[in-house]
């Protein structure tokens, strides 16, 4: 991304030479994408009727769509969609450095048994990830995107047998940036399937995190016959999956980014992008001919000359 921003770099201290752009701009336009954003508090019902969020004290909530925005647009992931939305601090700007949010989703894969949850040895499935992430990494080049290392558990495993509430956290590098990445994953298990919150920040903000954790997770329920113990053995279909598939994550793969998350909110680069576009719209303005809607007309296109 460095040659990129460079390259950006110089067009805006171009273009700043040539139409006089001012030195907060950058700012105002950060400002102004901030307040395109429509957060919304209190109760929430996803269009899936699996559940019912109820924005916890000091968090706002985002729908699927500007999720979907802020996921490949600000942060520069792959795709974006699939999301029920995101729940986000109250106090910190999603266009600040400083942002990080829960990501929601659901996915139905099945009656999630729970049988093998205390069997399971974590640093040996550690080992394993680190290994295919390196054979992953090859399709994550090819399709433009940085090469990912996990570093390591930022926080180990662990499973609530009571509230089917699985926990885990990895620390992951991004290609060669400085700063490591966290990805705080936590599943609630319902009765065919289960919901996904992913916590993406940076690792200094784990403690943070780990401090919302548990208002995060009373804040969302299972509707009446979605709830885990709903479980119809006659009726419902058992996943392929069980807690050691949830935490080597290969069952969320078809999801993509919903596995790996990278907070990567480049504003200096969005700022300069957005005076590029106005101006290369006012450009256009100027040397292209006037098209029908431009002069009160339809929305054909301009005569063949």
């Amino acid at each position: 991304m460095k040659p990129l921003l460079t390259f950006l770099l110089c067009v805006s201290m171009t273009m700043a030479h040539a139409f006089t752009i001012p030195v907060d701009s950058a700012q105002m336009f950060v400002d102004s994408l901030e307040a395109t954003f429509n957060y919304q508090h209190g109760e929430i019902k996803f269009e899936n009727e699996i559940g019912t969020l109820n924005v916890p004290a000091g968090f706002r909530y985002l729908d699927a769509k500007q999720t979907e925005y802020v996921i490949h647009d600000l942060w520069g992931n792959p795709g974006g969609s699939g999301t029920l939305g995101m729940i986000l601090p109250d106090e910190i700007p999603i266009t600040d450095g400083r942002s990080w949010a829960f990501i929601i989703s659901y996915e139905e894969m099945g009656h999630v048994k729970d049988d093998d949850a205390d069997d399971i040895d974590y640093d040996e499935m550690l080992g394993q990830l680190q290994e295919e992430t390196v054979e992953e990494n090859k399709e994550r080049e090819k399709e433009g995107y940085e090469p990912i290392t996990i570093v390591g558990w930022a926080a180990k495993p662990y499973y609530d047998a009571d509230k089917k509430v699985l926990h885990w956290a990895k620390e992951i590098k991004f290609g060669t940036a400085e700063a490591n990445t966290l990805n705080y994953n936590v599943r609630i298990l319902g009765r065919k399937g289960v919901l996904v919150l992913n916590a993406v920040a940076s690792m200094d903000e784990l403690p943070d995190v780990e401090k919302n954790i548990s208002p995060v997770l009373s804040s969302f329920s299972y509707s009446d016959g979605n709830k885990y113990s709903d479980f119809n053995p006659d009726l419902d279909e058992v996943a392929a999956w069980t807690i050691g598939g949830l935490v080597a994550g290969k069952v969320l793969a078809k999801v993509g980014i919903l596995a790996l998350l990278l907070k990567n909110i480049k504003l200096i680069g969005l700022a300069i992008v957005g005076a590029f576009a106005a101006a290369r719209k006012w450009l256009k303005r100027k040397v292209e001919p006037p098209t029908v809607r431009d002069i009160g007309g339809t929305d054909a296109p301009p005569p063949v000359v």
